[in-house]
């Protein structure tokens, strides 16, 4: 991973022109350097070790939330940012190498991550949009309360050990009742192979019968639903709700 110095150019500019918006402070940033592989994966221990400090095999060396204290977040990557209106995309909660004879098949998931650091992040950097997803079913309904609270932030997916029928039914069926379409109801990424195969047929018929229980609620209700507020819904869930929060631009003008 490359370290933050090599980010960060020795320059400092100040009162130029950034997306348009004069007075923004604008910190030279090496493209180079952040278009390398895994260039924000992490930082290298300033000790120099391979390791951190006094790490053992029940360390979990390679979180999946960067350091919400760390230089290199606020210095570094907020800053561009900031400069570039450029969002940040989180998945949160996946324990690194549990089981490390598996290699890359032995990371697994934490039970309870903390939801606050999203929230504070949210706080911190109200300029920056913040795209999340947690790994755990037990942080599901935090993130819809915290998606209802920032303006700033979008959850989406189901991500990995949450991409079963079971879960995406539970996981979205919450999120429609609480975010209404203001959400992405899954993602295309494939952190397991097979998954390029069945996530999506699957996927799509889940969602679809829980869009079906919520319509027919609204029949019931005395509703009367139109073919184009149907597929204004599904548009939304998967991309359109993406597309609408990421042409917001929450820098100062």
């Amino acid at each position: 991973a490359s370290t933050p110095h090599k980010f960060v150019l020795n320059e400092d500019r100040v009162g130029e022109s950034v997306g348009g918006i004069s007075g923004v402070k604008k910190t030279g940033v090496n493209e180079d350097a952040m278009k390398q592989p895994f260039a924000f994966v992490g930082v290298t221990n300033p000790s120099g070790s391979d390791c951190a400090a006094d790490c053992g095999g029940d360390t979990d060396v390679a979180a999946s939330v960067i350091d919400e204290n760390s230089n290199f977040l606020s210095e570094v990557l907020m800053k561009v940012c900031e400069e570039r209106d450029l969002p940040v995309a989180l998945k949160i909660g996946a324990h690194r190498g549990i089981n490390p004879k598996l290699l890359q098949a032995g990371d697994g998931v934490v039970a309870f991550a903390d939801a606050g650091v999203l929230a504070r992040l949210c706080t911190r950097f109200p300029n920056v949009r913040f795209l999340a997803t947690f790994l755990s079913k037990n942080n599901q309904h935090e993130a819809c309360v915290l998606a209802s609270k920032f303006r700033n932030l979008h959850i989406y997916g189901c991500w990995w050990f949450c991409n079963n029928p079971s879960m995406i039914e539970e996981i979205t069926t919450m999120r429609v009742e609480m975010l209404g379409t203001a959400f992405t109801a899954q993602h295309s990424d494939a952190r397991v192979l097979d998954q390029l195969l069945y996530k999506w047929s699957h996927s799509r018929a889940v969602i679809a019968d829980v869009l079906t229980g919520e319509y027919e609620k609204l029949v019931e209700a005395g509703w009367s639903i139109t073919r184009e507020e149907i597929r204004r819904d599904v548009r939304r869930l998967f991309g359109g709700s993406y597309e609408e929060f990421m042409s917001k631009s929450f820098l100062p003008t």
